[in-house]
């Protein structure tokens, strides 16, 4: 399921066509832009913009999704990742 909702909403080149509206395939794409952040490792909000921004025009939005639903964590305008599928 969660392969069949990034190839909807990812080009061939890996960006995003557009932000899911819908609450589900949201979180699976939130998870898929969560995997590109180590756990543990600390991140200034630029390091995060640019990161994003390789994935979709409007980073603030997946910005603020990432820590609205769980996915990152912000403090003093340093992000870390503290959500999102670990590998094992």
């Amino acid at each position: 399921m969660d392969e069949r909702v990034l190839a909807n909403f990812l080009t061939e080149d890996g960006r995003l066509r557009t932000i899911p509206a819908k609450h589900s395939k949201l979180m699976v794409v939130l998870d898929h832009l969560a995997q590109e952040f180590e756990p543990g490792q600390r991140y200034p909000e630029s390091e995060v913009n640019q990161t994003l921004q390789r994935f979709h025009p409007d980073y603030a939005a997946l910005r603020r999704l990432l820590v609205e639903n769980g996915f990152m964590t912000r403090e003093d305008n340093r992000y870390w990742r503290s959500g999102g599928t670990f590998e094992v």
